[in-house]
């Protein structure tokens, strides 16, 4: 059985490019160092179409028989990128034949990278697979909503040995260069089968990678060679269009800088991009601007829930010298009216998230306008989600919500399978205390419905969540869509 399930793997790293036909014995033999197996017999005859996560799954199952590993899911993640690093061409091999088929064409590299990143389990197929996905109309065209199933849930042995494992700082974070081929610990992912391709952005060494839950097709991440703090400046946006014209089919955009309306790690320097067309690329112009000093670049207003400067030209360095402009003019703009500050007590509260694309020959850049700002009745964030909206989206508002497409929590698939049931058999949401926090929302909708069955019963859950979305995006608009918000949009345009 052993035997049978190396040979499988090994004829899988075949098949996918992973390793050469040449080199089957010495995989053969590493796998077989891992496992510390000196006895093998090469069973007869092809394993074709083997499915990754079985294979994983048994040898996984033998480690934990042969007492190499605990049966936790942190102990197998550990473990097997190790087994797949036994398959993997080393950083050097990876990163030549990358830069060998961008001579040809830029494309062609990352289809072969993202399909590396696939193949050697760093992205894990067959849970992405696990992740939820629709897509619901509005007054802003198609909105993405997906469901996260694909991180792991921690069991509570791991989360025991994450809190007494020792304090280490290398590497500093889950973005640096040093997690390449890391073998990882309790409380910090495996890496042995990571491969980055170091890239060149604003004449300082970069890093690009994919991510391994890949939200959206192509999900990459591009982030500074050290450890240093994101800031939204001059230099980010030279940077985002640096790596643009080196791979004109990405978009590449920037979480903001600031705590509430930024990422989940502002710690180091990142951009996040890849090859998808959000609903906020689509959505057209809805009042044109001039703006002084700048005639010659497009400008507009984005017909968009968050408040979206859009800007157009051929040549980058003059949209970079306006989102400069733009954002310095930001920084420092006050309007109580529109009950906007730009700092309290010295507290900064205004930034950026920007979005850089080539569409059509044009360099494009979306500033999407930022405030942190709270207050006691809304201690989260005033332009961040309300808590009438907590029980479907409580997390911040970052760059992938910014484009349109929501990433929910795992809880949420239970809840609403629950809700569906609860609805159908005519029982009080109240009644159950894992769905409790979404009555009022349920019992407001259900009445907008004549009929409710078994047949229509998910789609409607699917769509009115996605309503909750786009009122969790309407929150984090600084300006809102309303006659009274579009004026004070251009009470700040015209201070430009």
């Amino acid at each position: 059985m052993f035997d049978v399930e190396i040979k499988k793997l090994v004829d899988y790293g075949i098949s996918t490019g992973l390793v050469p036909e040449c080199e089957r014995i010495y995989t053969t033999n590493q796998l077989l160092s891992l496992f510390k197996e000196d006895n093998y017999e090469e069973p007869v005859g092809e394993y074709l179409n083997t499915q990754l996560e079985d294979v994983l799954r048994n040898l996984l199952d033998e480690a934990v028989k042969r007492g190499l590993i605990e049966d936790t899911i942190t102990d197998r993640d550990l473990f097997d990128t190790k087994i797949m690093n036994c398959l993997m061409p080393r950083p050097s091999q990876v990163q030549d034949k990358f830069w060998s088929l961008y001579e040809k064409s830029p494309e062609e590299a990352t289809d072969y990278f993202y399909k590396l990143s696939q193949d050697s389990d760093y992205i894990r197929r067959y849970r992405i697979v696990k992740d939820k996905k629709w897509k619901v109309d509005s007054d802003y065209g198609k909105i993405d909503i997906t469901i996260n199933l694909s991180k792991p849930e921690k069991d509570p042995k791991a989360i025991a040995a994450a809190k007494n494992a020792k304090a280490s700082s290398y590497p500093k974070c889950a973005l640096c260069m040093e997690n390449e081929g890391y073998a990882g610990r309790a409380n910090h992912p495996a890496r042995d089968n990571h491969r980055i391709i170091p890239i060149t952005v604003n004449n300082n060494k970069w890093g690009f990678q994919y991510s391994p839950y890949v939200y959206y097709n192509e999900h990459c991440i591009v982030f500074n060679g050290e450890h240093t703090p994101m800031k939204i400046d001059r230099a980010a946006f030279i940077k985002l269009f640096d790596f643009v014209k080196q791979f004109p089919h990405y978009f590449l955009g920037s979480n903001a800088d600031l705590p509430i309306v930024g990422g989940s790690i502002l710690s180091h320097d990142h951009f996040q991009g890849g090859h998808y067309t959000f609903a906020m690329e689509e959505a057209p112009i809805e009042k044109p601007i001039t703006i002084k000093g700048f005639e010659d670049v497009e400008a507009g207003i984005v017909k968009w829930p968050l408040s979206v400067i859009r800007i157009r030209n051929k040549d980058e360095q003059r949209l970079v010298d306006l989102a400069e402009y733009i954002l310095n003019k930001w920084r420092g703009y006050t309007d109580e009216e529109a009950f906007i500050f730009a700092e309290i007590n010295g507290e900064p509260h205004n930034t950026i998230t920007p979005i850089a694309r080539k569409k059509n020959g044009i360099f494009e850049l979306d500033l999407t306008l930022r405030n942190n700002i709270t207050t006691e009745e809304h201690p989260l964030g005033v332009y961040h989600p309300h808590s009438q909206w907590h029980h479907i989206k409580k997390e911040n508002i970052g760059l992938i919500e910014v484009m349109g497409l929501a990433v929910l929590p795992s809880r949420l698939k239970e809840e609403l399978e629950l809700i569906e049931e609860y609805i159908l058999e005519g029982k009080d949401v109240r009644s159950c205390e894992k769905i409790e926090k979404h009555a009022d929302w349920v019992e407001e909708f259900v009445k907008e419905y004549d009929d409710i069955n078994k047949d229509n019963v998910t789609d409607i859950i699917q769509n009115e969540v996605g309503k909750v979305f786009v009122h969790v995006l309407e929150d984090a608009g600084v300006y809102k869509c309303t006659e009274e918000g579009r004026e004070a949009f251009m009470r700040f345009i015209n201070s430009l």
